[in-house]
């Protein structure tokens, strides 16, 4: 039986709510301080990317906040912190790395608070697990921030200690990061877990960002022959990731989740095919082909965020760790095969 949470308890979910909003606003700020000041055209093209998802995660966290029903205010202790580290982020004794370094302790403890809101959910009952499902989607765009970040830090740490850049080339950490998710990682259970796979929703998660890092790559270079490089394996990966979800996940999900919600998700992912298909026949350097890769952006971020949030909870509440484990297997079976056609 699951426990009820008394006043008291509620008031304190509504209060980490409160902070995690409060932290939100600060990130935000000091991204669009760090695009201000950052003269690296790779970095200041990934900042804007990160800043437009943390914009969209402050309105979830204020969604999520809006059906709890709670509003409170952030703790003292919270806003003594934010104003400190505003004076930080101010301060031109600090160099752009050391700024970044403390952003990314930011992120990791909106990750934290994040986990910690999710787990009280989980033991206060069906009503407040269900509110607060929208901030699933912002735990984990905040743990993918935290491996952007770190291939930031790297560039920014190794040209402020030698003036050069690190070989690898700022993005080869942030691609190492992606391969070791999709690859080494996503293939292969730890050894001593009974698990047979990885949870579906962990490998769905993945799928969504390594196609957010390959737009990013898309945006982040002027280089036709890179561009379509980046746009072929994004074309076969968002292909590959739709049709396998529709044959493995989005039918075993209807019955719970909804026949609406579930159309919409086919619907979502048929648009997405169209415009795909139309960027094949256009120059990967005109305007509109930048024009269709925003719209694309855009539609993704939608729809991933979707899945994150009310699919991921949906499942989580109707599917066994099991079953879960089960529909990861199938899904990429069918991802190998499909992978094998195109």
């Amino acid at each position: 039986m699951v426990a009820t949470l008394t006043d008291t308890k509620r008031s304190a979910i509504a209060e980490k709510l409160a902070d995690m909003r409060a932290i939100q606003n600060l990130i935000i700020a000091n991204e669009q301080q760090f695009i201000n000041d950052c003269k690296n055209n790779e970095i200041f093209g990934r900042l804007e990317d990160m800043l437009e998802d943390d914009q969209n995660n402050l309105d979830v966290l204020e969604t999520t906040i809006t059906q709890y029903g709670i509003q409170s205010e952030p703790k003292e202790k919270v806003q003594k912190m934010i104003e400190q580290a505003e004076q930080m982020m101010k301060s031109s004794e600090l160099s752009l790395y050391e700024k970044m370094a403390q952003h990314e302790l930011l992120k990791h403890g909106q990750v934290m608070s994040g986990l910690v809101v999710h787990k009280a959910a989980q033991i206060a009952g069906a009503d407040v697990e269900e509110a607060l499902s929208p901030l699933n989607s912002v735990n984990f765009e905040n743990r993918a921030h935290q491996e952007r970040l770190k291939g930031m830090l790297e560039y920014l740490g190794t040209q402020e200690l030698t003036g050069e850049e690190p070989e690898q080339g700022i993005w080869g950490r942030v691609q190492d990061a992606v391969a070791a998710m999709t690859g080494a990682i996503g293939s292969a259970v730890t050894q001593t877990s009974d698990k047979s796979d990885m949870d579906i929703m962990d490998v769905i998660f993945m799928d969504h960002q390594k196609v957010k890092t390959l737009i990013g790559e898309i945006k982040g270079t002027n280089n036709p022959h890179r561009i379509q490089e980046f746009f072929g394996q994004l074309y076969k990966d968002v292909i590959v990731h739709a049709k396998a979800e529709e044959e493995a996940v989005y039918p075993q999900i209807r019955s719970f989740y909804g026949d609406a919600d579930t159309q919409e998700l086919y619907d979502e992912q048929d648009q997405l095919e169209t415009i795909l298909n139309e960027m094949k026949n256009l120059g990967p350097t005109s305007s509109e082909f930048k024009s269709k890769l925003k719209q694309v952006k855009d539609m993704i971020g939608d729809h991933t965020r979707q899945e994150e949030s009310t699919m991921f909870a949906s499942m989580r509440k109707n599917f066994s760790s099991e079953q879960r484990e089960q529909m990861a297997t199938q899904f990429k079976e069918a991802k190998q095969k499909l992978q094998s056609q195109m």
